[in-house]
């Protein structure tokens, strides 16, 4: 328990580090406050109140922490990226490390807590802080129902620029996460751990959702093209058509049209044609991307 306090002191001092020079003196002295005042605390509102009024106090201007504090948070957390973390967001993590006493499991009971009755921005800047949290086992439940937010924001602060979902999570966590990011539209790359993390039942899972995006979007467009196709067809298309027989028919004296003449199989015959060909071209790169997909995420590249 004495190493855990030690450590999550430490936290709270490189934090205070990056505050310091970025907030005035009035600012840096309410921090301080509220920080004694959670400390002395039994329960109580003292931690939700100076985490909901981080951002009127302390403002929500970014850190921008130079290369120097950036390797300094390297090395005093490995894989630590506080990178777009606000003045709010860093006071709001520093009240809840500050709240620990040495027993774990209040402190992920706490934490749940204040994410079940917290707003949006709480539960961001809550989340960015698992890394430095003490008991990272106790708060894996607590990083997973965070990806399960429909708030992407919310979904980016446990699974972008941390290392908590490569150190804790299971296989079939991992893989739950890295769909989601898919699904949800958020971007891979600042996922840490991806390529040391991919396994093939992720490549799986991976495929199957292309194939099932692929075949949405061929539906989405032959659903499209069946919508417009009265307009084409029925309407001034047509009509257009008619007229056009009927001038041919004058010009040649009131005979039928020539076989040659004729389309085999109606309007917009060989359109549809070229448009399977060219459905057939892109199978092959859909194909390769599929296998080129299977190998990153199998390990073999």
């Amino acid at each position: 328990m004495t190493a855990d306090l030690d450590e999550t002191a430490d936290r709270i001092a490189l934090l205070s580090t990056w505050l310091a020079p970025r907030l005035t003196t009035e600012q840096m002295a309410w921090l301080e406050d509220q920080v004694t005042r959670i400390r002395n605390a039994t329960g109580g509102p003292a931690l939700p109140m100076a985490i909901g009024l981080a951002p009127r106090r302390l403002g929500k201007a970014d850190l921008t922490l130079d290369e120097r504090e950036m390797q300094a948070a390297a090395a005093r957390r490995p894989g630590l990226d506080p990178t777009g973390w606000s003045a709010d967001q860093t006071a709001r993590i520093l009240f809840v490390l500050a709240s620990f006493d040495g027993d774990k499991d209040a402190f992920a009971e706490k934490l749940r807590r204040l994410l079940a009755q917290g707003e949006v921005s709480e539960h961001i800047a809550l989340l960015r802080g698992l890394p430095l949290y003490p008991s990272a086992a106790r708060l894996v439940p607590i990083a997973t129902e965070g990806l399960r937010s429909n708030v992407q924001p919310v979904f980016e602060a446990v699974a972008h620029a941390s290392p908590f979902p490569r150190e804790t999570f299971s296989k079939d966590q991992w893989n739950q996460m890295v769909l989601k990011a898919l699904f949800v539209g958020s971007r891979l790359a600042p996922i840490q751990g991806l390529d040391e993390r991919r396994n093939p039942e992720l490549a799986e899972m991976l495929i199957d959702y292309a194939h099932e995006r692929w075949r949405r979007d061929a539906m989405c467009r032959r659903n499209s093209g069946a919508a417009s196709a009265p307009l084409r067809g029925a309407g001034s298309g047509r009509l257009g058509q008619s007229a056009e027989r009927r001038q041919r028919g004058r010009e040649n004296g009131g005979r039928p049209r020539p076989l040659a003449e004729r389309s085999a199989c109606g309007p917009g015959c060989f359109e549809r044609r070229a448009g399977s060909c060219r459905r057939d071209r892109r199978r092959p790169s859909r194909l390769a991307g599929t296998r080129s997909l299977r190998r990153f995420f199998e390990g073999e590249e």
